[in-house]
C-alpha cells in the first residue's frame, strides 16, 4: 500500500492548510470529495476527514460512503470530521448554547496517543456552532474546553477526533498532534519531499503550454514573482511576456518600484497605466451591468469589476504584443489560499466563500474552462512559494516582500453611502456594554467587515476600544467579544479621548482619487516606520485600511493598522504590543497619520484572530 492519506473533503475552509501541513511532514496527500466511495479510498493508508460549515443533521451536509467507517483505515476527524465519525458511529451531536470561534485553551489526556509528549494544557484555535453530545460506544473524550468534548477516540479502531484545528498557526501543538496520528498510530515512514512537488509544476506547466507562449500578470509581490521565476526557468524568458498593470490602486509610487525591482534581478516588466480603465470599470453580474467602479460601495462587487477588468486589459495586451490569442495563456500567482477563499472547485467543492479574489472571479473561471489559464503555484502555500522562490536563486528581499492584494488599496477603503445599522444595532451596543471593564469602553461603530466564524463567511459589526491601553487586558476583551456576540467579528481599539455614547455617523465613501490619496498616504506613513523599526520580516502583513467612520468630525475617515502574523496566510492573530510590535512605533505611526494627513478623525489598532476576522477589512 502506498504511504498516501486520503482527505475527505466537508468543506473546511482550511483543508488545504490540512494537506499542506501533512505534506510538510513528508507524507503524499490527496484531497478527495467526502462522498469518495469506500473501495476507492481502500487504497490509502489513512484517512483524515476535514472541517466543515454544515451541521451533521443539515439536509446540505456532504454524504459520504458509512461503508469508510468499516475499512479498518487509522482515521482522523477535525471539527466537522469528528462530529460525523462520532454521529456515524452511534453517537449524537448538539447544538449548545455556547458555541466557539478563536483560540482557546483546553485541558487534554497525555494517555492519548495524539497528546503525546504534550502539555496537558494548551491553545487550540476553535471554530464551531455544534459540540459532541453522546460519545459513540467505544469512544472516550481525551479533551475538553470548559465542560465542551474537545477529543475523542477509539484507539482499537485507530479512529481520533479533534473538535479544534490542529492543521493551523494558532493551535500551538497541532503540527505534532498530526505526526503522532501519523507516525505512531497509522505507522507511517514519510518519504514525500518539496522536489516532487517543484517537478510536478514544471510537468504541469510543460502539459498545459506545449509549444505556446504565456502572458504573466505581475504585481511585484511574491506570488506573481516567484511564478515568473518558475516560468521563466521552464520555457524561457522569450516566451514568458510579463506585464504590471496599474490599477490605480497601488501603494504610493508602487509601480515605478516595481518595475526596478524585477528588471534589477534580470526579469524584463511591460508597465501599463491602466487606471481609468478601473475607476470607470464596470461587469456583468445575474444579467445586469455593475458598476462603473468609483461608485460601487459593495465589495464583492468591488472584486469582481476589477477581477474582470484585469482580464480585459490582459487581453488588450494579448492584442498590443501581437500575440497569437489561441496559443497564448494567461499565468497567475494564484496561491492555495486564494482559491480556497473563494471556494474555487479547484481547491474545493464544499467550501463556502469568505471573499471573491481579483483573481478568481466569473470571467477567470471560464477562461479556466476554456483551458486558457495556468496557475503553477496553486497548489502552494505563502511560505511554501517563497521557499521556492529561495530554490529559484531570488533575493530575499523579493521573497520576503510583504503581501499587497492585487486589487491594492481599492479592497482596503471600506466604502458606503449611509451608516450600517440593523434592527440589532442597539440590543448589539447594549451587549457590548458589559465589556467596559477597567478603564475600558466598548462601542458598536456603523460599518460591517468580513471575517470567518464556524468555516463559514460572516459580514457583520466592527467594535471598538477605547480609553485605558492595558493592551493585555484589550487582547483579552477582542478574543471574548465575538464569543459572546456572534453579530460582531472584529475589535479596534481607538487612540485618542474615549468614545462615548453611540457611534451613528459615517462619510460617504466611493473609491475616488481623494479617498485613495489619504489611504496612500497612510499606508506610506505605515510602511515607512516598519522599515525603520525593521518590522517587515518580523511581522507577516500590515494592511492600512481607510473606513468611514467620522467620530463626529464632519467629512472625515478613520485609518486601521491591521498587524498580522502567520505562517499559513489562512489563520493568524495581531501583534502583541511590547512582545511582536514595539508601543513605540505603533505611536509614531499615530502621530504621523493624524498629523500629516488630511480628513482623518481618528486611527484604530485591529485586535482580532483570524478567525473570527480575516486578515483584510472586506
Amino acid at each position: 500500500m502506498k504511504e498516501t492519506v486520503a482527505i475527505l473533503d466537508a468543506g473546511a475552509q482550511y483543508g488545504k492548510v490540512i494537506d499542506r501541513r501533512v505534506r510538510e511532514l513528508s507524507v503524499e496527500t490527496h484531497i478527495l470529495p467526502m462522498s469518495t466511495p469506500a473501495s476507492q479510498l481502500s487504497e490509502y493508508a489513512a484517512i483524515i476527514i476535514s472541517g466543515g460549515p454544515q451541521s451533521v443533521y443539515d439536509a446540505e451536509a456532504p454524504e459520504f460512503d458509512p461503508r469508510i467507517f468499516e475499512l479498518g483505515r487509522p482515521m482522523l476527524g477535525i471539527c466537522y470530521g469528528m462530529q460525523l465519525i462520532n454521529y456515524a458511529l452511534g453517537g449524537t451531536v448538539e447544538r449548545k448554547s455556547r458555541r466557539e470561534d478563536g483560540p482557546c485553551t483546553i485541558e487534554v489526556s497525555d494517555a492519548s496517543a495524539l497528546f503525546s509528549g504534550l502539555d496537558t494544557r494548551q491553545t487550540v484555535l476553535m471554530s464551531h456552532g455544534d459540540s459532541i453530545g453522546g460519545l459513540a460506544a467505544g469512544f472516550r473524550a481525551t479533551a475538553n474546553s470548559n465542560g465542551l468534548v474537545a477529543a475523542i477516540e477509539d484507539p482499537a479502531r485507530r479512529m481520533y477526533g479533534l473538535q479544534f484545528h490542529p492543521e493551523v498557526d494558532l493551535t500551538e501543538h497541532g503540527k505534532q498532534m498530526l505526526h503522532n496520528f501519523l507516525y505512531s498510530v497509522a505507522g507511517l515512514s514519510g518519504s514525500y519531499t518539496m522536489e516532487d512537488r517543484i517537478a510536478k509544476a514544471t510537468d504541469y506547466i510543460h502539459e498545459k503550454v506545449g509549444d505556446g507562449e504565456v502572458l504573466l500578470l505581475v504585481s511585484g509581490g511574491v506570488d506573481s514573482t516567484v511564478c515568473a521565476a518558475l516560468l521563466n526557468k521552464t520555457l524561457g524568458p522569450e516566451r514568458v511576456h510579463a506585464i504590471h498593470i496599474d490599477n490605480g490602486f497601488m501603494r504610493l509610487d508602487e509601480s515605478r518600484k516595481v518595475k526596478e525591482a524585477l528588471q534589477a534581478n534580470g526579469l524584463e516588466l511591460t508597465v501599463i497605466d491602466a487606471s481609468d480603465d478601473f475607476y470607470k470599470g464596470t461587469t456583468e453580474v445575474g444579467g445586469n451591468i455593475v458598476g462603473p467602479l468609483d461608485t460601487v460601495t459593495d465589495p464583492q462587487a468591488k472584486r469582481h469589476i476589477i477581477g474582470d477588468t484585469f482580464m480585459r486589459v490582459a487581453e488588450n495586451a494579448i492584442r498590443q504584443l501581437n500575440l497569437d490569442p489561441e496559443r497564448t495563456f494567461l499565468a497567475q500567482g494564484s496561491l492555495r489560499p486564494d482559491l480556497i477563499e473563494s471556494a474555487s472547485k479547484i481547491a474545493s467543492g464544499k467550501a463556502q466563500v469568505i471573499k471573491t479574489h481579483h483573481n478568481d472571479t466569473e470571467l477567470v473561471r471560464m477562461l479556466r474552462e476554456k483551458g486558457r489559464v495556468i496557475e503553477p503555484l496553486q497548489d502552494y502555500h505563502k511560505d511554501e512559494a517563497r521557499e521556492l522562490g529561495r530554490r529559484l536563486s531570488l533575493p530575499d528581499d523579493i521573497v520576503m516582500r510583504q503581501p499587497f492584494p492585487g486589487p491594492g488599496l481599492a479592497v482596503r477603503i471600506l466604502c458606503a453611502e449611509e451608516p450600517y445599522i440593523t434592527d440589532e444595532f442597539e440590543d448589539i451596543n447594549a451587549q457590548l456594554h458589559a465589556f467596559s471593564t477597567l478603564g475600558v469602553t466598548a462601542t458598536l461603530l456603523p460599518v460591517r467587515t468580513v471575517g470567518v466564524q464556524g468555516d463559514g463567511r460572516s459580514y457583520s459589526y466592527l467594535a471598538g476600544l477605547s480609553g485605558a491601553k492595558d493592551w493585555r487586558h484589550l487582547m483579552q476583551i477582542a478574543r471574548e467579544i465575538p464569543k459572546a456576540i456572534h453579530r460582531i467579528n472584529r475589535v479596534a481599539y481607538i487612540f485618542g479621548e474615549k468614545v462615548e455614547g453611540p457611534v451613528t455617523e459615517i462619510t460617504p465613501t466611493h473609491l475616488t482619487p481623494d479617498v485613495i490619496g489619504q489611504l496612500q498616504q497612510a499606508d506610506d506613513i505605515v510602511n515607512n516606520a516598519l522599515r525603520q523599526y525593521g518590522l517587515l520580516q518580523r511581522l507577516s502583513q500590515v494592511p492600512v485600511i481607510s473606513f468611514p467612520v467620522s467620530f463626529g468630525k464632519k467629512g472625515a475617515r478613520s485609518i486601521a493598522i491591521r498587524t498580522f502574523i502567520t505562517n499559513d496566510f489562512m489563520t493568524g492573530r495581531p501583534a502583541v504590543l511590547g512582545k511582536d510590535f514595539p508601543e513605540h512605533a505603533l505611536d509614531d505611526m499615530v502621530i504621523g497619520i493624524l498629523r500629516d494627513v488630511q480628513g482623518v478623525s481618528r486611527v484604530v489598532y485591529d485586535l482580532t484572530s483570524k478567525p473570527p476576522g480575516t486578515t483584510e477589512w472586506e
